[in-house]
């Protein structure tokens, strides 16, 4: 029984392969016509693609011989262009042979009815003029003879010389010359009165109008946009260590929550509230604000002072018309946009005056170019006014002078304040622009250079104290923020010496209100690992 089983088992295994068999070779079956298959797809489509390629070589031969037969007639019509071109030169060039020969001929024939007419003119002007010089002759001696004797006739009547007759004669003429030159000279001095003052209010006026600006009137807060209200707690930072610190670097107020979607930059300092406006743009648009991103903003906005100095310079000149000036002397004048006379923006104040002194130039004729750069300089040395010794115009006309500008543009920087004589009309215009543009309704304001001052003053005070590295007035002056250093002042001194800066307030300086007085020590330690 077992071998049956064992046979079976055979026999089974044997069935399982034969059919495993059958089936691998129907699927090889089915595998060998599925490749013909595709064989027979592949050359039908090669040949599809050979009959397309054969069609687009016939068409593109036939399209060749086209361009070349066109080209061929291309060919003749241009050598045809050019036999009649040809043939029109010849034929130019024979017109004006023709017309040159005809020309000459008929100058020729010009030249001598000319000379012959002037010939004959010259002999009837001589015969003329010897008529005329004998018909003269013979009128100034009968004159003279009857001139001879109504004299004596006239002094055997009168009883005067001709000499005296003569001189009385030239007195009374001479009388009554002055008496109506001196009437003459009374009604134009009128008259000029008269339309003098009625010109130059039309003159002022128009100039006035046309180069009136909005506002010149410098603010002491800035505003800034805030991109999205999740700005304004990284301005903060977490409990209030950023907007600390930038307060600190910059010494401006930073008001985060006065306005909507605003931030308002409060300082008296237009140095110190424009760098903390350029760190804190670039802190907005980093999106990144960590104490470490302050400090770099804040450093890379003081090295770019210079850069933002020229670019306001440029622009000034641009606006006032103002071309071909030194670059020193545009880096100057951009640093006046930081400068307030009375409140007003200094650099704002020289455009309006050159925009002003050119139009009353172009009114009363007088030299436009000079007028206009002068005005726009006028007030250049108040950038350097705490750099170099003198007034701000003697400062500016000496640097103006250094700079190769003219003698009269100098003089008219010079005279401004009628600290030199004026020696142009340009000179007196830019007097009369820079009057204008101070005394227009709004341009000034007397209380903010004494608040700025004030201010001043109350930094200078408290800067004085030993270990003070750095006051700073904040909130209007209501506030002031004192740095010192840490090597200098240990922490048990802080409440003493802010008493100290108090008192010392209290005694020196007269102010409205509370001052409150905060002393800041801050020491850092880094180290580098690795």
């Amino acid at each position: 029984m077992q071998d049956v089983a064992i046979v079976v088992g055979l026999l089974a295994a044997c069935l399982v392969a034969l059919v495993l068999v059958l089936l691998a070779r129907r699927e090889a079956a089915a595998v060998r016509r599925q490749a013909q298959d595709d064989v027979q797809s592949i050359r039908d489509e090669a040949r599809t693609a050979l009959a397309d390629a054969q069609r687009r070589e016939a068409r593109a031969a036939e399209r060749e011989e086209n361009a070349a037969a066109a080209e061929r007639a291309a060919t003749e019509q241009e050598r045809a262009a050019r036999a009649a071109n040809d043939a029109a030169a010849d034929l130019r060039r024979q017109a004006a042979e023709q017309a040159a020969t005809a020309a000459t001929a008929a100058a020729e024939r010009l030249a001598a009815a000319e000379r012959e007419a002037a010939r004959v003119a010259a002999e009837a002007e001589r015969a003329a003029a010897d008529q005329v010089a004998e018909t003269e002759r013979r009128a100034t001696d009968r004159l003279a003879a009857a001139g001879q004797e109504a004299a004596e006739r006239l002094e055997a009547t009168s009883g005067l010389t001709a000499a005296e007759a003569r001189a009385e004669l030239l007195r009374q003429l001479t009388a009554e010359a002055q008496t109506a030159a001196a009437a003459t000279v009374r009604r134009v001095e009128a008259q000029a009165r008269r339309t003098a003052d009625a010109r130059v209010r039309r003159v002022l006026a128009t100039a006035a109008q046309r180069a009136a600006v909005p506002t010149s009137s410098q603010a002491a807060v800035t505003l800034l946009a805030l991109p999205s209200d999740e700005m304004k707690g990284r301005i903060i930072g977490k409990e209030g260590r950023n907007i600390r610190l930038f307060e600190a670097l910059t010494g401006v107020n930073v008001l985060v929550d006065e306005t909507p979607g605003t931030v308002v930059l409060s300082c008296f300092d237009a140095d110190r509230r424009e760098v903390a406006q350029v760190a804190l743009e670039a802190l907005m648009a980093d999106g990144r604000i960590n104490p470490q991103r302050i400090e770099t903003a804040y450093a890379e906005a003081l090295a770019g002072a210079d850069d933002r100095a020229d670019e306001a310079g440029h622009a000034a000149a641009e606006r006032a018309g103002v071309r071909g000036l030194d670059p020193e002397l545009v880096r100057v004048l951009g640093r006046l946009r930081l400068r307030t006379s009375f409140g007003q923006n200094v650099l704002e104040h020289l455009v309006e005056s050159a925009l002003i002194a050119a139009q009353v130039a172009a009114e009363i004729g007088a030299d436009v170019d000079v007028a206009r750069r002068a005005a726009l300089l006028h007030d250049l040395g108040k950038a350097l006014t705490g750099e170099v010794p003198g007034t701000h115009a003697q400062v500016g006309a000496a640097l103006a002078a250094r700079h190769g500008e003219s003698e009269a543009v100098v003089n008219g920087i010079a005279a401004h304040h009628d600290e030199v004589p004026a020696e142009t009309v340009e000179a007196v215009l830019v007097q009369v622009a820079d009057a204008m543009s101070a005394a227009r309704p709004g341009a000034r304001r007397e209380d903010t250079d004494q608040h700025v001052e004030r201010l001043e003053q109350l930094e200078e005070l408290v800067a004085g104290h030993a270990g003070v590295r750095r006051a700073l007035a904040m909130a209007a002056g209501r506030e002031m923020r004192v740095v010192v250093e840490p090597s200098a002042v240990p922490d048990t001194e802080l409440g003493r010496l802010a008493v100290e800066i108090a008192r010392h307030i209290e005694h020196d300086l007269s102010y409205p209100g509370e001052i409150k007085v905060t002393v800041v020590r801050e020491v850092r330690a880094s180290a580098t690992a690795g």
